[in-house]
């Protein structure tokens, strides 16, 4: 099963304009923009035939080619993520029996988070998407409350069913518990990574469902496909010691900056 994988990122971003040319410093001292590492981060994962930057805003078409990425022009009226790789799709002319979207703000998403999303795809024929979730650790679960306390949206989490179907996806720390839990502790809340695999049939009908009411209330693109009553799974995948974290605001440069040099990542 052929794969492309789609880095969507757009300049207007309303919490963070200008996110993708945000540069982070490594380990080394050498900054590189958050478009160039979600690239470096898409060429690491194995098994995929395609990689591709998709933007309306030729600042980003500018800076991706000039570190050698393959951009794909979309249009201005794309609304999320999802919707900008199913235009890729159309421009590229298909082909493909699986889409990765691959989102320009988590820099950090190891390899093996996508590879085991599209390795749940391919084994679920009855899913039309399938996203990856990892279990909140007891320091992760207290940022992301921290996050809400005040005022900002952090991470996302996920709950699911017995069988790993999407429930609900929520910036809201869900579910509630009431406890805290030691830093290494597991929780039973699951972060959700935004990182999505669709089938390409999934793809193409997303735009015409229109934007669902709990997509618009929370700002998750993933919501549409749950309000029509399309499968979503999730795919539980394994940290293996390795932080992780998403560009939501222009307070977490400083924490991934931070991430980044006890990874050792240049």
């Amino acid at each position: 099963m052929s794969v492309l994988l789609v880095i969507p990122a757009r300049y207007a971003s309303s919490r963070y304009p200008g996110k993708p040319l945000v540069e982070l410093t490594g380990v080394s001292g050498i900054a590189k923009t958050l478009i160039q590492r979600s690239w470096d981060a898409a060429k690491s994962v194995r098994g995929v035939d395609r990689v591709v930057v998709a933007t309306d805003d030729a600042r980003i078409q500018a800076a991706a080619e000039g570190f050698g990425a393959d951009v794909v022009m979309t249009s201005e009226t794309c609304c999320n993520g999802t919707e900008r790789c199913a235009e890729a799709l159309e421009v590229l002319g298909g082909g493909y029996d699986i889409v990765v979207n691959l989102q320009g703000d988590a820099p950090l998403t190891p390899h093996w988070f996508v590879e085991d999303l599209i390795d749940g795809l391919r084994g679920a024929p009855g899913a039309d998407v399938a996203t990856p979730v990892l279990v909140c650790d007891g320091g992760a679960h207290r940022s992301f409350l921290e996050d809400r306390a005040a005022g900002r949206v952090g991470g996302t989490t996920a709950v699911f069913a017995n069988d790993k179907t999407a429930l609900y996806f929520s910036k809201e720390v869900i579910p509630y518990t009431g406890q805290t839990y030691p830093d290494d502790a597991p929780t039973p809340v699951y972060h959700h990574v935004g990182v999505y695999a669709y089938r390409p049939d999934a793809l193409h009908v997303y735009k015409g469902w229109g934007e669902g009411s709990l997509e618009r209330l929370e700002g998750l693109e993933q919501l549409r496909f749950l309000e029509n009553h399309r499968q979503v799974l999730c795919v539980e995948v394994e940290a293996k010691g390795r932080s992780f974290w998403e560009l939501n605001n222009p307070e977490d440069v400083q924490r991934i900056e931070a991430m980044m040099k006890e990874m050792n990542q240049i």
